[in-house]
């Protein structure tokens, strides 16, 4: 039984989307917030995720420990994260502990603690995480590649942050950005069991008083900055890590329907083109698959590959000449249908449970997007065929940027390869 989904608005401004599902008296909230990494400011890359840590360690009366007292002694879980566009707040609980947990959402925007120490654990656990990436052939080539393709852009850093300025953002930058919280645009979603008068619920953290915000409208998210071109590190491992991408359009864009079908064809399941013709048959690959996230601005569409450093040259030739095929031949009518059949499995696999229901909701409604737009692109994906996807990718995947990560000799030989591929040249698609 699909859920009865109802509109409704919340005093102050903010959107209020109730999807009723019956069955388990389970209750999932998710709040979002437009504004995410790409808002943070030159000098203070990380904000944006340090105080979506720091929200969650004390707010209204509860300190950091209370509140972690009240929501596992509920069984709660309550989390917050900031990614590019926008910070999510997400609640999961029990429909009948909704009474005790639904006011937390607003009071961690509306009356965050921003204590110092915990300011400071959060910083620490956060620059260890980064610490940690450094270490990872994997996020090397990731990074590489993302500052190649956006610079130093909204969208050319890692949401956590960068190393060097975290140390710099203090309690008074953070106050100033829990200020602004959902000015930019909001939406809350609830799934499940919803109790009655859920309104009255949210605000009595704040005595019934409106919260003052506004829908997230449609609106341009940021553009893609860099250039065509090769970029690489050495990293003294058995393993070559190729990442080959290029900025693309955002989502609900009229292209970018076309994108996620080639991402279906290419790296969706063990049939998916990237996993047999690189692994399965030609052994070229320990893993292999496509990027390509939902963004309100340009995303990233990026296949991976980690090989051999021995093999080196046969993966960066084949991961190449994958490339140029969607460039220069359609997928046939056959390869279509089974993108088509993977699509719509992940969307149906997408709307199992309560909190996936609330989480694609509330992603779509924040990029501005109407409610329906997962059915409205199910319905239109069946009408694309192999030229529209075939002209999608040679508008937007023309010019991609190769990067590489491994020993010295391997990346020596990737770089020959990619000199010499007609994706290195200036003419290409």
């Amino acid at each position: 039984m699909s859920p009865a989904l109802e509109q409704r608005q919340l005093p102050g401004g903010c959107p209020l989307w109730l999807l009723h599902r019956p069955g388990p008296a389970i209750l999932s909230a998710k709040l979002w917030l437009h504004g995410g990494s790409s808002a943070d400011l030159p000098g203070r890359r990380g904000a944006a995720q340090l105080l979506a840590g720091v929200l969650s360690r004390g707010c209204g009366p509860y300190s950091g420990e209370a509140l972690a007292d009240l929501v596992e002694g509920s069984g709660a879980g309550l989390r917050c994260e900031a990614s590019e566009d926008g910070t999510l707040i997400s609640l999961k609980c029990a429909s009948d502990d909704a009474a005790l947990l639904l006011p937390l959402l607003l009071q961690m925007v509306r009356s965050p603690w921003l204590v110092d120490d915990q300011i400071d654990l959060e910083r620490q656990l956060t620059l260890q995480t980064l610490q940690r990436q450094r270490e990872d052939p994997f996020q090397l080539s990731h990074d590489q590649l993302r500052h190649q393709l956006y610079r130093e852009g909204p969208y050319g850093h890692d949401p956590l942050g960068v190393e060097d300025e975290l140390p710099e953002i203090q309690r008074s930058h953070l106050q100033e950005l829990a200020g602004g919280l959902g000015q930019q645009g909001s939406v809350m979603v609830l799934a499940g069991l919803i109790p009655d008068g859920v309104e009255e619920l949210l605000l009595a953290g704040h005595n019934g008083s409106p919260w003052a915000t506004r829908a997230s409208d449609r609106r341009q998210g940021p553009r893609g900055e860099g250039s065509a071109g090769l970029v690489s590190c050495q990293d003294d491992t058995e393993q070559l890590v190729l990442m080959l991408g290029c900025t693309t359009a955002p989502l609900g864009s009229p292209e970018a329907l076309a994108l996620r079908l080639l991402h279906c064809h290419l790296g969706v399941g063990m049939s998916s083109r990237l996993f047999v013709a690189l692994r399965e048959e030609n052994g070229l690959a320990y893993d292999v698959g496509v990027h390509h996230p939902a963004r309100l601005g340009d995303a990233p569409f990026v296949f991976h590959l980690s090989s051999s450093s021995e093999r080196a040259g046969d993966a960066t030739a084949a991961l190449l000449d994958e490339w140029q095929r969607l460039l220069e031949q359609p997928l046939s009518r056959a390869e279509l249908d089974l993108a088509l059949a993977k699509f719509r499995g992940q969307e149906a696999l997408g709307r199992q449970t309560s909190s996936q229901l609330a989480d694609r909701l509330a992603l779509v409604l924040g990029h501005g997007l109407p409610a329906d737009f997962a059915d409205r692109s199910l319905e239109q994906a069946a009408r694309l065929d192999p030229d529209d996807l075939q002209a999608a990718a040679r508008r937007l995947l023309g010019r991609p940027s190769l990067s590489l990560c491994g020993p010295a000799a391997a990346l020596r030989e990737a770089e020959q390869v990619w000199r010499e591929h007609p994706l290195s040249g200036p003419t290409t698609g």
